[in-house]
């Protein structure tokens, strides 16, 4: 266990110059001194020093002393984000202050209400050092509270200004109030951004306070009444659609059904997917978890779902354990086939497969430039453009739908699946972008979410190649079975689409390009193909690494 005497210190004696700098900053304004101004200047230096110490100490701890534990580590880290915020809240002091510079006359300063702000201020400055000290996180969650309230202030105030600019008089000095009271919105925001450091310190969990506050709504649903204290986080992340997921346990001797999975994001995605998992449910129940609690409000939805005991395929799949490894497949074949079965719905099913990879393409583009062939002729050899060969190959496609269509997953990723080994179950999670649709879209894209692991040791890529292979050759009787005749046509153009598409999510530039180069491949399969699309056949070859 390390120390963190001298590093307290520098931490107190930072906290004690930005309350200094507040209260200067404050009599400033009360009392227009210049030599007040000359005072508040003169600290900057001051506080930028004590920053510099505190994280080179922070740094210089996290990488230098092998013996830390995590309480440890978050401790560190959430000093190092304070000490930053500290420092910034000292930089709008010195320009507050220094806006005084312009102010004619301070009576209309005088007859807002800054007084207010400043007092709010204070007193979160003031529970920083004890909060840090003791993992309070009710301490935690009212600092970041002050920012809303500081809002509310501010809008008041802006509007009171607004008023006053609107009769044209004054208007320098109530501009310059404005600025002043726009930077005291800002210590705001850095308020906030220590209070999220201070709850990180007592979680362990990078979570912000609006998740914090989204939680406790979905726990006060019936059945689910607890306190924020009680619950503890677990595995708090973001995901690529930009939700936030984490695990809620809650305190020992709470209801068996709080165990679950949290989920806060943009109210259309939230709400799509607690649709879908309802009706997931009555299409079979059991394979999605249950909804515990939902919540939305102005543009935030809040989903507080079952969660599922279990090991996500990918992970099994990475695993060394071959029983576990062929049971899951075995699982997961005979739950697809119920799927399937139960969804089926017997009419031509339009895809879309180039259209979702055109509006990918600036994605792709972003993460590699150069991942956009043009046009070349060598000789009498025409190369055609990437461009080209997508507009070629969604003519291909809309003639060739799809014979029937099933309810699909939509995003049909192994760490999407979860299979528990003692109850032989397989389970779905993340159902945002379910649809009916033809069954190619997840086959295709549970093929290459196995093809783009970034694992090359011999011993593991086979186990991945052993996988795909199985489960092509699963999905390849289904569509033999059910009289799928273009099964392969349409099979290479999803896997185009999701080759080309996974390599804005690989940064490995070879591994990438090797991705786009199967993506082109195949496409250009397609295009050259002269017989009747039941008699394309796609090269297996390209589905391994």
């Amino acid at each position: 266990m390390i120390t963190f005497e001298s590093l307290e210190e520098n931490l107190k004696f930072l906290v004690l110059e930005v309350e200094n700098q507040l209260t200067l900053t404050f009599r400033l304004l009360n009392d227009a001194d210049p030599d007040l101004l000359e005072k508040v200047s003169a600290k900057d230096d001051y506080v930028d020093n004590l920053k510099a110490i505190i994280e080179n100490e922070c740094f210089s701890r996290l990488h230098g002393d092998a013996g830390k534990g995590s309480d440890d580590i978050r401790t560190i880290r959430a000093s190092h984000a304070i000490a930053v915020n500290l420092e910034r809240i000292a930089d709008y002091c010195v320009n507050i202050a220094r806006q005084t510079e312009y102010l004619i006359d301070f009576n209309h300063l005088h007859q807002s209400n800054f007084q207010e702000m400043f007092t709010l201020i204070q007193s979160s400055i003031e529970q920083v050092l004890p909060a840090l000290k003791k993992q309070n996180l009710p301490q935690a969650l009212r600092i970041c509270r002050s920012e809303q309230q500081l809002d509310k202030l501010y809008k008041e105030n802006f509007d009171w200004i607004m008023a006053r600019l609107r009769t044209g008089h004054f208007v320098e000095d109530l501009i310059t109030t404005l600025f002043i009271f726009r930077y005291l919105e800002r210590i705001g925001d850095s308020l906030l951004n220590i209070g999220e450091a201070l709850i990180f310190a007592a979680t362990g969990e990078r979570i912000k306070i609006e998740q914090f506050d989204a939680l406790k709504e979905v726990l006060a649903s019936p059945g689910l009444e607890e306190t924020l204290t009680g619950a503890e986080f677990k595995s708090i992340w973001g995901s690529r659609s930009g939700c936030r997921i984490g695990r809620v346990d809650m305190a020992e001797g709470a209801p068996a059904a709080a165990q679950g999975l949290y989920k806060e994001g943009v109210r259309a995605k939230i709400r799509k997917e607690k649709e879908n998992i309802e009706l997931w449910e009555k299409i079979m129940p059991g394979l999605a978890p249950r909804i515990l609690a939902y919540r939305e409000n102005t543009d935030k939805a809040t989903l507080l779902v079952e969660f599922f005991e279990g090991r996500t395929l990918d992970s099994i799949i990475l695993g060394n354990d071959d029983r576990t490894l062929q049971a899951a497949m075995a699982a997961l074949e005979k739950t697809l086939g119920e799927v399937w079965q139960r969804t089926r719905r017997e009419q031509a099913t339009p895809t879309d497969y180039m259209g979702q990879l055109k509006a990918r393409l600036g994605t792709v583009r972003r993460v590699h430039p150069g991942f956009m062939r043009s046009w070349k002729a060598i000789d009498q050899l025409e190369i055609r453009s990437s461009e080209d060969l997508i507009d070629r190959c969604a003519a291909i496609e809309q003639a060739h739908p799809a014979p029937f269509g099933i309810q699909i997953h939509g995003d049909f990723n192994a760490n999407n699946v979860i299979f528990n080994p003692d109850s032989g179950r397989i389970n779905y999670i993340d159902f945002h972008r379910s649809r009916q649709a033809d069954y190619i879209q997840d086959v295709s894209v549970f093929l290459v979410s196995n093809f783009r692991m970034p694992v090359f040791e011999p011993s593991l890529r086979q186990r991945l190649n052993d996988v795909i292979k199985r489960f092509f050759a699963f999905s390849a009787d289904f569509a033999r079975n059910h009289g799928d005749a273009d099964f392969e046509l349409r099979m290479a153009l999803a896997l185009a689409r999701s080759f080309y598409t996974s390599t804005r999510f690989e940064l490995n530039q070879d591994f990438a390009r090797d991705m786009f180069t199967r993506a082109h491949y195949l496409m250009e399969k397609v295009l050259t193909h002269s017989e009747a699309a039941s008699a394309f056949r796609l090269e297996r070859q390209v589905l391994y690494y």
